[in-house]
């Protein structure tokens, strides 16, 4: 039988650890249809659990690897043949189901895309579930009245990769975006894929009153803790929040004054379980209006024995944009 490498994440004195194995189809969790990869990704999730840093992991061994991309080999599913390019990122991948991070992964049908026409498969893991994340925040925002028109639009954490695909898309779509991070020197970067002005953390740090100048019409954070609260206290009358991350801490301390006084909106964003027909409609989304303009800026390819580093990298703020894993044959 054919075998092919994958991280595996193992149970090593109570804790997750990943490393490289050789494994065999039937050694895969079951499932409908069977891809032969061709590129994962690395998300905030995956450098916990690869490194052990949080216990999200919910069966061991596990393949690890939230998103995967690739060519279906063999369908139980009437919906897919032998032959389509497709996507599977989210759902229990990589928690109690074997991910992406494989030669081969094995899933239910149920968790399937099509790749959409405009999408290449390494496109699909530049963006993945950190761009479909952006791209669900962009869509729900929209539905909430968020419009180019009615002011600035922040991105939060922006040197990250939801926040860097948001920044992306939402300046293809002709918003003014202001890009706030810690990084002094990634102002560039962050013009370079469309912001229009780069401020510190700084920006947000002063805003304490319950309520402070109104500045921005919609707001996308990936770092949640006082950062978004400070957000709260100054949006615009009617403003739109998408929160999608705690990077900086699972905790929010405001009052009521700005969603009762300015009728601000505070949206979660979450992307793991989205109906299939939402999600697929996002997906087109992402292979046309959408369509992140400087993915090659945004986007870097890494082995999978390059893994440990890539995690260490992300888990010390140290990372940019996006992390794509090439799992296909070499």
């Amino acid at each position: 039988m054919e075998k092919f490498r994958a991280y595996r994440i193992f149970e090593e004195n109570g804790k997750g650890k990943g490393r490289l194995v050789e494994m065999t189809l039937d050694e895969l969790d079951p499932g409908e249809v069977v891809i032969r990869s061709a590129y994962s990704s690395v998300n905030f999730k995956d450098a916990l659990t690869g490194t052990g840093a949080a216990r999200i992991v919910r069966r061991y061994p596990c393949v690890g690897g939230i998103d995967g991309s690739g060519t279906v080999v063999a369908s139980g599913d009437p919906r897919f043949k032998a032959g389509d390019e497709v996507i599977c990122t989210s759902y229990d991948l990589a928690m109690s189901h074997d991910g992406g991070y494989a030669g081969m992964m094995r899933v239910p049908a149920a968790w399937v895309v099509p790749l959409p026409q405009g999408l290449t498969l390494f496109e699909a893991m530049a963006i993945g579930t950190a761009g479909y994340t952006a791209a669900l925040a962009v869509h729900l925002l929209e539905h909430n009245g968020m419009a180019p028109a009615n002011g600035k639009v922040l991105v939060n954490g922006a040197t990250g990769g939801c926040a860097s695909l948001a920044i992306d898309m939402l300046a293809r779509l002709g918003y003014r975006v202001t890009a706030i991070t810690g990084k002094a020197g990634e102002h560039g970067y962050l013009k370079r894929i469309g912001a229009s002005e780069v401020l510190g953390r700084e920006a947000l740090a002063a805003a304490t009153r319950p309520l402070e100048k109104s500045m921005w019409a919609a707001a996308f954070d990936s770092v949640g803790g006082e950062q978004l609260a400070a957000l709260t206290r100054t949006m615009q009358p009617h403003g739109v929040i998408a929160s999608f991350g705690n990077a900086g801490g699972i905790e929010v301390h405001t009052t009521v004054l700005p969603f009762i006084l300015r009728g601000v909106r505070l949206i979660g964003i979450d992307s793991a379980y989205t109906p299939m027909e939402v999600r697929r409609g996002v997906w087109q989304r992402l292979a046309a209006d959408l369509k992140p303009r400087h993915l090659e800026d945004i986007a870097q390819t890494i082995m999978l024995e390059e893994l440990p580093a890539a995690f260490e990298k992300l888990l010390g703020q140290q990372g940019r944009g996006r992390i794509v894993v090439f799992t296909g044959e070499r």
